[in-house]
């Protein structure tokens, strides 16, 4: 039995779309006439979803963070009250709110009941379950703790959507003073500015070296403010293109981790994304040189992968993770201790999962400095162009005063 999307025309003329469990479209079609309906499109749901998939990996199927945790709590749930896994999978379908959830779970459990495991079904919707999440759900099916391991994956995507919220939350305020400050600016100086200092043209010379500046500046503002905009896209777009290559990526984020701030706030969210991604596979029975592997690979910096993928290239030979870790020069002392009390101890998955809590604490920490250092800095500098602009405007006139 498989999934099938419909799409079908009731007596009034409504479009219905649905998903339906049958042996055939046409028992679909042949349901949906019982029903008063007629069917237009009866499509396999997962045929379906790969065509999407095919055609455009940006607007493939995709399931947000926290409908995923939610998903993965209720299916822990079901599956540490005993229910059999592919009826776990059908009772999560139901309770789906879009018809695209609903068709995802339901091609993974038409691959479980055609006796895939859980991860191998899973695996073909990667834009959905990726890596990390595939390896726990393998880990947690061999070692008989799929319950578990699907609730801390569950607590560990609502911890992520939590931690992005509230960078995004403290970014706006930020951003909208951006926008405001470049708006306002702007304004000032092509639109502001010109009409006043149209009243001391008369002058030429005699105006001051401000108000010539501030002249030109509008001028210029004015006559290629357009050729200047289209320069700066194109820069951004040639940037893009020059960062395709991985070596030009790498260059570039080492680059960042360097800068004053916005490298400590790099560093900060890739290390404590790092420590708590391996703290959640290794207590979850994942093989260290493959958690070491898809930790790595859920880092935004292209520079810190690579250099975790050098600390996995020497856990391998033979050398210690405490060891392996401190040559990547990405993590603080303090967390490079205390794996290394874990390693001696017997006790990595605490440690690891200690380790984690500090980074995210010290990572909120580091955001919310370099916004308080953000913050006064641009309204400084906004109110230093402002003043710029006024004292140009009132140079001339109290110049004029003086002489008449």
């Amino acid at each position: 039995m498989a999934s099938y999307s419909y799409t079908a025309i009731d007596k009034n003329g409504k479009t219905d779309t649905g998903i339906m469990d049958a042996d055939s479209s046409k028992q679909v079609r042949t349901r949906l006439r019982e029903q008063g309906l007629i069917p237009v499109e009866v499509v396999e749901s997962v045929k379906k979803m790969q065509s999407k998939t095919e055609s455009s990996s940006f607007f493939g199927p995709k399931i947000n963070a926290s409908n995923l945790a939610l998903i993965t709590r209720q299916l822990a749930t079901l599956v540490s009250a005993a229910i059999p896994i592919e009826e776990a999978l059908k009772a999560v379908s139901d309770q789906c709110e879009t018809a695209q959830q609903r068709t995802i779970i339901s091609a993974v459990r038409n691959k479980v009941l055609e006796g895939h495991t859980l991860a191998d079904s899973m695996a073909q919707f990667p834009r959905v379950f990726d890596n990390l999440y595939r390896a726990m759900v393998s880990a947690g099916e061999k070692s008989g703790h799929l319950d578990t391991v699907l609730l801390r994956l569950a607590d560990y995507s609502e911890k992520r959507q939590a931690i992005k919220g509230k960078v995004l939350q403290a970014m706006i305020y930020p951003i909208i003073l951006t926008l405001v400050a470049i708006s306002v600016i702007t304004i000032l100086l092509t639109s502001v500015v010109p009409k006043v200092i149209a009243q001391f043209v008369y002058l030429k010379k005699g105006l001051p070296g401000t108000t010539q500046l501030l002249i030109a500046i509008s001028d210029f503002l004015r006559d290629y403010g357009l050729y200047l905009a289209v320069v700066l896209a194109g820069g951004f777009f040639l940037f893009k293109v020059w960062q395709r290559s991985r070596e030009n990526r790498i260059r570039f984020h080492h680059l960042i981790l360097r800068l004053p701030v916005i490298g400590r706030v790099s560093r900060g969210i890739n290390t404590a994304r790092f420590a708590r991604t391996l703290a959640i596979l290794n207590s979850s029975a994942v093989p260290l040189l493959e958690a070491l592997k898809i930790s790595g690979e859920v880092l935004s910096n292209d520079y810190a992968q690579e250099k975790i993928r050098e600390a996995t290239d020497l856990v391998r030979e033979g050398s210690s993770l405490k060891i392996a870790l401190d040559r990547t020069g990405l993590f603080p002392p303090m967390m490079i201790h205390m794996i290394a009390s874990g390693e001696k101890s017997g006790e990595l998955d605490s440690m690891l999962i200690r380790s984690a809590d500090n980074q995210d604490n010290e990572f909120e920490r580091q955001v919310s400095m370099a916004l308080s250092i953000f913050e006064p800095m641009l309204i400084v500098t906004m109110a230093g162009v402002v003043l710029f602009i006024v004292l140009a405007i009132l140079e001339p006139i109290l110049k004029m005063n003086s002489m008449a």
